[in-house]
């Protein structure tokens, strides 16, 4: 895999020829034309379906029922799927190149579930009810568990094994606090429905308004890093001969990922797996470079996040599957055949 080639072929891959680059610009444009098909289809797409001539008189004339399905209900989803998808293929892109394991994501190191945990006991036990309120416990709680895990993995020796299995065990311990909750406090039991699945059926423009500071500041961050994590991505020796601050761009980095995937929590809730596969996806044919890598996981992760949204509301319908579930479910065969595509790969 790219991510396991040597130094030397990592950094001839990052110097492409300007073909490949032209390719790779025209394949982003397309994916950005893919991606408003996909808002396009989520906005025309629920449990009750909508024409474009439905579609676009509620766009424009938000008064009546189509305005009411368009503008207050679909579209702050949409606008809201469009936002934390990008955040949470950046931030594990972000990881993947920090730690060199191209199995790693927010949800598999246990930062979302840190962010979840931290948000319901905000709202069982601390009276905190609005997400102005609650995003601060989101980012301390994953900031917290990033930090464990960083430091059960074995810190600046820490290998893709010991992150995994750390992360594994901290969501495992999580979660089971999360279910002991529920089991214990009915009143609970609502409040943390929302959280425990992952779902954008809550969207609203207060919630983009409030989160969109948070993910905008993350995605910044985590685009202008993408020259400094390529030198990370090549070693620690090599990166200090190319000048990289490696000290500062771990912390800028697990920052960036922090902010991103606390925010989409905050939002959303735990939904896992779009950042682990879609940078896989995008790293088969971007190569190893993350100043593409990064753009595309902004650009396609968006897309499989609304993707799920939109195949949730109509497998079920009239009711639907939350997108949380729809990514699970189809988030594990992918990441089964990643882990013996890699095991096969070392064999």
């Amino acid at each position: 895999m790219l991510v396991d080639s040597p130094p030397e072929q990592r950094a001839e891959a990052a110097a492409a020829p300007p073909t490949r680059r032209a390719a790779r610009a025209v394949g982003l444009l397309l994916s950005v034309v893919l991606l408003a098909l996909v808002a396009l289809a989520s906005i025309a797409i629920g449990a009750k379906a909508l024409s474009p001539d439905q579609v676009w008189h509620g766009l424009f004339h938000a008064s009546g029922t189509y305005g009411d399905v368009v503008v207050d209900d679909r579209l702050a989803r949409t606008v809201l799927g469009l936002l934390v998808g990008a955040a949470l293929g950046l931030s594990g892109a972000v990881l993947q190149a920090l730690t060199r394991n191209p199995l790693a994501d927010p949800g598999l190191l246990g930062i979302n579930a840190g962010a979840s945990a931290a948000v319901v006991t905000a709202l069982t036990y601390c009276g905190v009810t609005s997400l102005t309120g609650y995003v601060w416990f989101a980012f301390l709680g994953a900031a917290a568990v990033g930090a464990l895990v960083w430091f059960l993995g074995g810190g600046r020796g820490a290998t893709p094994v010991r992150l995994a299995l750390a992360g594994t065990a901290i969501s495992a311990a999580l979660y089971g606090y999360l279910q002991a909750v529920m089991l214990t406090d009915g009143a609970a039991l609502a409040k943390m429905r929302f959280w425990t699945v992952g779902s954008l059926a809550s969207a609203t423009d207060s919630t983009t308004l409030q989160v969109l500071p948070f993910l905008a500041a993350g995605t910044v961050l985590a685009l202008a890093l993408a020259r400094p994590l390529n030198a990370v991505e090549m070693g620690d020796d090599t990166a200090r001969a190319l000048g990289a601050n490696l000290g500062r761009t771990r912390a800028l980095a697990m920052l960036s990922a922090v902010v991103l995937s606390g925010a989409a929590t905050a939002a959303c809730g735990p939904i896992v797996f779009v950042g682990l596969m879609v940078p896989h996806v995008v790293r088969s044919f971007t190569g190893p470079d993350l100043r593409w890598i990064l753009p595309y996981a902004t650009v396609l992760s968006p897309v499989l996040l609304l993707g799920a949204d939109v195949l949730g509301r109509v497998v079920a319908r009239p009711s639907e599957v939350q997108v949380g579930i729809v990514t699970a479910v189809v988030g594990g065969p992918v990441f089964i055949f990643l882990v013996r595509r890699r095991r096969t790969a070392q064999l």
